[in-house]
This record gives C-alpha cells, structure tokens and sequence, in this order.
C-alpha cells in the first residue's frame, strides 16, 4: 500500500516518526512535506496529500497539524477526498469500513506518538465493507459534492 503523508510544522515530529513507524511495516511511504518545524499552513499539504490520491500516486494518506481540525476541513473540501480526524482506534478503522476514509488525520498536539501509532494501524489495517448501506450512504456524500459544486459553477 502506498500512503501520502502531509504536515504543517505543529505535526512535522509526528509525521517523522509514523514515516519511519510505516516504513518499518514496509508500507511505502510518500512524504509531500513539510520538511522542517519551520511555520507553514496546513492546507497546503492537505491538498497535496488529496491530490496524491485523486492523481493515484497513493492508496491512502495521513494528514497532521496540531489540532487535526483545521487539516481535515481542508482535505474534506477537495471532492472524492474523505478524511477523518481520528483519536481513538474505533474511528480510525470504522471510518474505512463504513465510510471508505481514505485520509486519515491527526492532532499531533491532542494524541502522542504511541497513540496515533494505533491509530494508523486501525486505519491502514481496515477495509471498506462495500455493503449496500455504506454504498448508498456514500453515493449521497458524492451528490452532495456534485449539488454544491454545481451551484458554485452558477
């Protein structure tokens, strides 16, 4: 499986450590920065790690700034991108099973390292079901992306 990883400063520590954590598990790994503590803005590696996935250069990607909330807002702003701000193991698998997650994002300043370790072993770990309660669900999520980008275009 390949995964995009992306951080601003406030999650640059942690994406060190769960690059090198996957790396160890012999996922491969693909780090669209940033690359120091040096301040940057979130969005702009949401948007990276989103548009790995869209363009198929990764499976899955993983998205951290310090509190989580402002990555995930922007990855869940770019369509066919569902990411998930996860801080317990439930979520982190049951948004691929259900949901089909296929962004996986952290609060480097809410969870520590051995946490979001488990979290992104739930995550990597889980499957989408493909029932047909989840496929619906989700094909409403996709006319929602559609509604609203058609109305922009108006």
């Amino acid at each position: 499986m390949r995964i995009a990883i992306g951080a601003d400063h406030a999650g640059f520590e942690l994406k060190e450590n769960i690059k090198a954590f996957l790396t160890q598990l012999s996922y491969q790994v693909i780090d669209l920065g940033t690359y120091s503590s040096d301040p940057v803005d979130y969005p702009d590696y949401a948007e990276a790690v989103g548009r790995a996935l869209l363009e198929g250069q990764a499976d899955r990607g993983i998205v951290i700034c310090g509190s989580g909330v402002g990555a995930s807002v922007a990855a869940n702003k770019i369509p066919g991108i569902r990411a998930g701000l996860c801080h317990d193991t439930y979520s982190a698998h049951q948004g691929v099973e259900h949901d089909n997650m296929n962004v996986l994002v952290l609060g480097a300043r809410v969870i520590g390292v051995e946490m979001a370790r488990e979290l992104v072993c739930a995550y990597v770990r889980a499957s989408f079901t493909g029932e047909e309660r989840h496929c619906r669900r989700l094909a409403k999520v996709s006319a929602l992306e559609r509604r609203y980008a058609d109305q922009a275009k108006s």
